[in-house]
């Protein structure tokens, strides 16, 4: 397997482990968005891959997407980019299963979504805060009300919380949740649990399940208004550029409601 800038990829008994790390957090920026896009490609193919597991080093799954990289003429490109991976996910043949080491937030959150499962410990958190520095999560809002039911994305969304991990387990969000200290091995043997199967029936099974989730199938028709109204609209207001560049400065956003 070829050297990369931002992962690991360890391919054993059928199980292909993509680790990202960008120290301290994890944040996505689009060097790793594009470099994991491409490593899920190649595996997409590699019919030696049964399952692939992804996760991050650290204390952190990832916190998200990159705000430096969320402003101004940059937003159009790093929506793009961040888009592409999940397109890219919804097309991996394999299943498709997040190992969720730590905090999943923001976009961080968003690719446990659009994972086919996912497997965490018991200290961390998942959650959509994107709201409190005046954006909000596009994946999410195709995904998460599929998971949840309308109600509670609308809660999560428009809240920003952040929730433990056996909460995320209750709404449906993660398959199982461990102690810390057993995280690792039974992590691997859930995994290791659909790399015993069959490949091409794995894929099959897979493909067919999605078909039978009304909407799923149609995820970029439903992406497409979506990404539309971020750009064209919510990224013009002067609360969205406020609340990134509050962020990246660490102090309270103020609202102009504008």
């Amino acid at each position: 397997m070829a050297d990369y800038e931002f992962h690991k990829v360890e391919i054993a008994d059928g199980v292909a482990t993509v680790t990202w790390n960008r120290p301290p957090v994890n944040f996505f920026n689009m060097a790793l968005m594009k470099e994991l896009t491409g490593i899920l490609d190649g595996l997409a193919k590699d019919d030696s891959v049964r399952v692939i597991a992804l996760t991050g080093e650290g204390k952190f799954f990832s916190a998200g997407v990159d705000v430096g990289e969320h402003m101004g003429d940059m937003a159009t490109e790093m929506i793009k980019v961040f888009h592409g991976l999940f397109h890219k996910m919804n097309e991996v043949p394999q299943p498709l299963i997040a190992l969720v080491n730590g905090q999943a937030l923001g976009g961080g959150a968003e690719v446990v979504l659009g994972c086919d499962m996912a497997f965490a410990h018991e200290k961390s958190k998942w959650g959509q805060p994107e709201i409190k520095v005046g954006v909000y999560p596009p994946i999410a809002l195709v995904l998460l009300p599929r998971k949840v039911g309308r109600m509670k994305a609308m809660e999560l969304v428009l809240a920003g919380d952040v929730i433990p991990a056996q909460e995320a387990k209750d709404l449906g969000l993660y398959n199982e949740v461990v102690p810390l200290d057993s995280f690792a091995d039974a992590a691997k043997a859930f995994v290791g649990k659909f790399a015993s199967l069959s490949a091409p029936v794995l894929k099959i099974t897979k493909r067919a399940l999605l078909q039978g989730l009304t909407g799923i199938e149609d995820f970029k028709l439903a992406l497409r208004p979506i990404e539309e109204l971020y750009l064209n609209e919510l990224m013009k207001t002067e609360d969205a550029n406020e609340g990134l560049k509050a962020f990246l400065e660490k102090r309270d956003p103020v609202w102009k409601h504008k």
